[in-house]
């Protein structure tokens, strides 16, 4: 017996251990009673696993039984007799495993401001109404802003996490998992921000007297998004560093949250490095006058990087280099401009120096706050995650202007999206991406845009790093043709009918809940996009039966050295992509709608 028990051990598929060892709990008396204790040497349970979706077939019908284990009795209690396993009520089994390992989860981000900014908790009654819509459409979670402006508002390590815990409390009563975003930048100011809600006060206040804790442009206008790089390990807020702010605040969180955690609700934290929570510079932004597509303007000129810049100039042998002063301003296109144009600055050893000086100390940026990251999680079993803006606009100009002046040093012969990717690798974080929906035919062609291609080099450079993508679109969209696009790159050579695809997304969550999203035709349309991503399947709750078991989280490996950041900077040809998703979102309502309207034209 217990040969044929280890057969059975090594025979589990896709991590879905969880699943199949209570499956043999549930048969345990047709087990030698000596043998049941090697199912529990081999993994101890990923959460708490409400239902059984499985219990093999006795017979050669090729059917399941469906099991609620709510009715089982608790851990230690006598096994289940015969007479009680027959009584179980039964339902053809759901869950194709082999199509289960295309099953992409969905997540929605929730408004902004479902914490108001004195941090109440209002219109619960609504969102709790709204919770149980997306939960019955088959989404597997919501994202939520933990706002650093609101939970620390009242002062240094003042912290106030009542209302967030309200909210964990509701979406964990409706079902839902949670991504937890650390959000330490402003809101308001970027594309979408329908509320403001300020870094803490106590914070700006050390910025009146000491304006260069925000980043500047060349200008010597502020940004109160995010503090400066420039200030990461300056010990100027009553003492402590910025990046012991950060710190502070998610180690704080883990200990408010801890039961949430425990109880396998909080899955993801997001770790919030720039302006909207992404990795780069706020070089684009509404309250500077910036209008699309604009290139953007370097944001490194505060006091303290202009001082790094000049000690790593001096250092190179080139004291006399300084921060640059021809790249123009943020509405110029690259060609207006010296730094940009054909043959431009970027191009010198002066402007290579800086680039790779720029971007790399956004890297180093994201490195040591996920340092923090993970010796405040270390041991929870939550994934974390970063991240990275689509700057799409001036993609297929030489120069990639816009990428450039965030902080993202892409060409055509140096790619700038991998070496972050390597640097998530070592704190096993996600790469989380943006413009998923974004198709070139829909942009403006002076723009130069190339969300496709993006897209393309950035999830072929996570994938090639060997870290888990996921993605969000970047604008609301309640159409089939934004779906099909996020469908396309969530699996972008289709499905495999024989188990886990070559190349498939962690995850997508879309942005976002909102009214409109939920009126008849857009919740249609939108249920039919996350069955799909589902792969047709049905909810599952088990995230070990389509691979995304979690893990206690490990300490981050070893500090990448400069050679290996330089080294993933080599492009490479990215992953072929198809044409188009073969898990197609139809929206017949709206193509009657187009033949419609085109045939009264033909009579006007």
């Amino acid at each position: 017996m217990i040969n044929n028990m280890t057969s059975i051990i090594r025979s589990t598929q896709g991590g879905c251990w969880g699943s199949d060892k209570l499956r043999l709990r549930l048969y345990g008396g047709i087990f030698d009673p000596a043998v049941m204790p090697l199912i529990d040497r081999v993994e101890s349970l990923q959460g708490v696993i409400r239902k059984v979706k499985r219990i093999e077939a006795m017979g050669q019908t090729g059917r399941s039984n469906y099991v609620d284990v709510t009715k089982f009795p608790k851990a230690g209690t006598p096994k289940l007799s015969t007479d009680e396993m027959s009584e179980a009520p039964t339902a053809p089994f759901t869950y194709n495993e082999k199509m289960l390992a295309n099953y992409v989860p969905v997540y929605v981000m929730l408004p902004l401001g479902v914490i108001s900014n004195d941090n109440v908790f209002e219109d619960q009654p609504k969102m709790e109404k709204q919770l149980k819509e997306l939960r019955a459409a088959g989404v597997d979670g919501v994202m939520v802003d933990v706002w650093w402006g609101i939970v620390e508002s009242k002062g240094p390590k003042q912290y106030d996490w009542s209302a967030y815990r309200s909210l964990f409390a509701l979406v964990q009563e409706c079902g839902l998992k949670l991504q937890a975003i650390m959000s330490f930048h402003r809101c308001g100011g970027n594309v979408g921000d329908e509320v403001t809600i300020p870094l803490p006060q106590w914070v700006l206040d050390i910025g009146e007297t000491d304006p260069d804790i925000f980043y500047t442009n060349r200008k010597g206008n502020r940004n109160k998004e995010y503090l400066t790089i420039g200030v990461d390990n300056q010990p100027l807020f009553d003492g402590r560093t910025a990046v012991q702010l950060y710190s502070d605040y998610m180690k704080s969180f883990r200990e408010h949250m801890s039961d949430f955690i425990e109880a396998g609700l909080i899955i993801d934290i997001e770790v919030g490095l720039g302006p909207a929570g992404e990795l780069r510079y706020p070089s684009y932004t509404g309250t500077q006058g910036w209008v699309f597509p604009g290139i953007g303007e370097f944001q490194c000129y505060d006091k303290y990087l202009e001082a790094e810049f000049k000690e790593a100039a001096t250092g190179a042998g080139h004291p006399e280099w300084g921060l640059p002063d021809n790249a123009g301003e943020y509405n110029d296109t690259p060609g207006s401009t010296e730094f940009f144009g054909l043959n431009g600055t970027y191009m010198t050893e002066k402007g290579k120096f800086f680039l790779t000086w720029y971007s790399n100390k956004l890297i180093n940026h994201g490195d040591e706050i996920l340092d923090e990251a993970n010796r405040a999680f270390l041991g929870c079993k939550v994934k974390l995650a970063a991240k990275v803006a689509g700057i799409h606009w001036w993609y297929k100009s030489p120069s990639h202007a816009a990428e450039l002046t965030s902080g993202y040093y892409n060409l055509k012969d140096r790619d700038g999206y991998r070496p972050i990717a390597r640097m998530l690798s070592r704190h096993y974080a996600i790469f989380n991406f943006t413009c998923l929906e974004m198709r070139d035919s829909e942009q403006r062609a002076d723009a130069k845009c190339g969300p496709q291609e993006l897209v393309q080099q950035v999830l072929s450079g996570g994938w090639r790093e060997e870290v888990e993508v996921a993605g969000e679109n970047a604008l609301s969209r309640y159409d089939s043709n934004g779906y099909n696009q996020m469908l396309l790159n969530a699996r972008p050579n289709g499905i495999s009918r024989e188990g886990l695809p070559k190349q498939i997304m962690y995850g997508v969550t879309y942005l976002r809940l909102s009214d409109e999203l939920l009126k008849d035709k857009n919740f249609k349309i939108f249920k039919t996009f996350v069955k799909k991503m589902h792969a047709d399947q049905d909810y599952c709750a088990d995230l070990g039966m389509y691979n995304h078991q979690i893990g206690p989280l490990e300490p981050s490996k070893p500090k990448l050295v400069m050679e290996d950041l330089l080294e993933a900077t080599k492009p490479m040809e990215p992953f072929p992509w198809g044409e188009e998703t073969d898990m197609k979102v139809d929206d017949y309502d709206g193509v009657l709608a187009n033949l419609i309207r085109k045939l009264f034209s033909l009579f006007k």
